[in-house]
């Protein structure tokens, strides 16, 4: 008997240990440098019609909503990665051009133009693999892994040199990408208190301490530089 109420105890225990989603919407305040125009060679200009190729450094929505910031939870234990990150050759550029996975995550690679391109992330963290993959039109998907953690691990095409996706690879999978809108949501976090930072390839890092109970929001803005 005695043994039993002991396992009913930590069973109860263990049971009271609840996770939610942090989520929030990441803003831009200040007005960034207008975008430029990509050089692309006439036929992958022709990909993208009447519209002109433009980079991508600040992405925002008419409410000051930021894309591309990566938002990650420092401390928090456990979780498990999903199914596979993305990324698409379309247009003669990658899309998305900012993404984020767990170690050891699978990245598949598309080729969605009619063109050749080659894959070629360089990460600069020991243990993750520099790789070059030539790739067909209509050729069957590449899959790239990471065993360590990097931000910003970067990808390009030595064929279309302006070609360029941004992977941040994490410990663990309490991290996302703010959308068009500038919205985020990092899902199954468990309850406790955590650092939230915020990072952005142009308007940099702030980070600011978070309690999950079931779930947090947390909104933040960074600035234009």
């Amino acid at each position: 008997m005695k043994s039993f109420l002991l396992t009913l105890t930590a069973a109860v225990v263990a049971g009271t240990a609840t996770a939610g989603d942090v989520t929030g919407k990441i803003s831009l305040k200040g007005t960034p440098a207008p975008e430029k125009e990509i050089p692309m060679d006439p036929a992958c200009g022709k990909l993208h019609g009447d519209k002109k190729a433009m980079t991508r450094f600040y992405v925002t929505d008419a409410s000051g909503g930021l894309a591309d910031a990566v938002i990650y939870i420092e401390g928090a234990k456990g979780g498990a990665a999903g199914g596979p990150v993305v990324v698409d050759q379309k247009g003669c550029e990658y899309l998305p051009y900012i993404n984020s996975a767990t170690v050891n995550q699978t990245i598949k690679v598309l080729n969605s133009d009619p063109a050749m391109h080659n894959v070629h992330p360089t990460p600069t963290v020991d243990g993750n693999k520099e790789q070059n993959k030539a790739m067909l039109p209509g050729g069957a998907p590449l899959e790239f892994t990471f065993p360590k953690a990097e931000k910003f691990l970067r990808f390009k095409c030595d064929v279309h040199p302006w070609m360029f996706s941004y992977v941040s690879v994490f410990e663990t999978p309490f991290h996302a990408v703010s959308g068009k809108d500038g919205t985020y949501k990092i899902t199954g976090v468990p309850d406790g208190k955590y650092k939230l930072v915020i990072e952005h390839r142009k308007a940099g890092k702030v980070e600011q301490d978070i309690e999950v109970k079931g779930g947090a929001k947390a909104d933040a803005t960074l600035e234009a530089k």
